[in-house]
């Protein structure tokens, strides 16, 4: 059997040839056809946080400075600068800050231990998407809170810890609105909202009457006195539970007065901690 010498290289001559010839090409497209990137956006993403939370529907602060120097958005859709970066931005770039509204986490439960009927002790897998998954936790109510901490390892601002209640507590100078927390919940319990609407429904409980309130004291009954005390059409019953629509503008401490349960409050700050408004609410309850 005859060895061709020839045949040995010239497979590799041809890949070399190949190589030479697409790197050619490459580095003239390259030359000729390369987008210059507007270098503010280098000075703007270093004025950013550079936490990449997404609290302001971008993936990064990459993306979030690339539209800030396109005049796509806002410094103060950025909810983790503080106020005087959101200044040094727009007077870099010679742009209005806007108006920061904070969004903070909300959590759509109040039952801890001491509110919501136990009608098992859980033990199994750690965590509440494992006891949603396999037997729904130890609560009677398979609507509430689970109380396993998802939603506390997953915050990685250390916004989230679980309080004596074993409640999610959002402390709402740390939260930065970044959503973790809603992806990790199984049931669904937490949302995003702007902190100045401040009329919340603290449950997500379907039932009505007696069989909400006896798988949990703060439960609602679904007894609607929130939507009559309320102004014309800011709260409604849907499937016997308050919706508040903000969108009206006009929500007011006084549709939680009456409140048989204290499922609606009206909170300042931090959930789950009593405040003026939760004292008014005992006055007139």
């Amino acid at each position: 059997m005859s060895f061709d010498l020839g045949s040995l290289f010239s497979a590799p001559g041809i890949m070399l040839g190949l190589g030479l010839f697409f790197g050619v090409v490459l580095a003239v497209a390259y030359r000729y056809l390369k987008v210059e990137e507007d270098p503010r956006i280098d000075d703007a993403e270093g004025m950013l946080p550079g936490t990449n939370c997404g609290a302001c529907c971008e993936p990064g602060c990459r993306a979030f400075s690339e539209k800030l120097v396109s005049g796509e958005v806002e410094p103060s859709l950025c909810t983790v600068a503080s106020p005087e970066a959101l200044e040094s931005i727009a007077e870099y770039l010679g742009v209005d800050a806007g108006e920061q509204n904070k969004r903070v986490a909300r959590l759509r439960c109040a039952g801890g231990i001491a509110e919501a009927h136990q009608i098992a002790e859980y033990h199994g897998f750690e965590g509440c998407r494992a006891a949603h998954m396999v037997s729904g936790g130890g609560k009677g109510c398979s609507w509430g809170c689970l109380g396993l901490a998802d939603c506390e390892i997953s915050c990685t601002f250390g916004a989230i810890t679980m309080n004596d209640n074993v409640l999610p507590k959002v402390e709402v100078d740390l939260c930065t609105a970044c959503g973790d927390c809603v992806d990790a919940c199984p049931r669904d319990l937490f949302e995003i909202l702007p902190l100045n609407e401040k009329l919340y429904v603290q449950c997500n409980n379907p039932l009505a009457g007696d069989d909400a309130v006896a798988l949990c004291t703060v439960a609602c009954d679904a007894c609607g006195r929130c939507a009559s005390d309320a102004e014309t059409g800011v709260v409604v019953m849907e499937d016997n539970l308050p919706i508040v629509h903000f969108d009206l503008g006009n929500a007011k401490p006084k549709a939680t007065y009456r409140c048989p349960t204290g499922a609606i409050k009206w909170l300042e700050g931090n959930q789950f901690e009593e405040n003026s408004q939760d004292k008014s609410q005992k006055r007139h309850a």
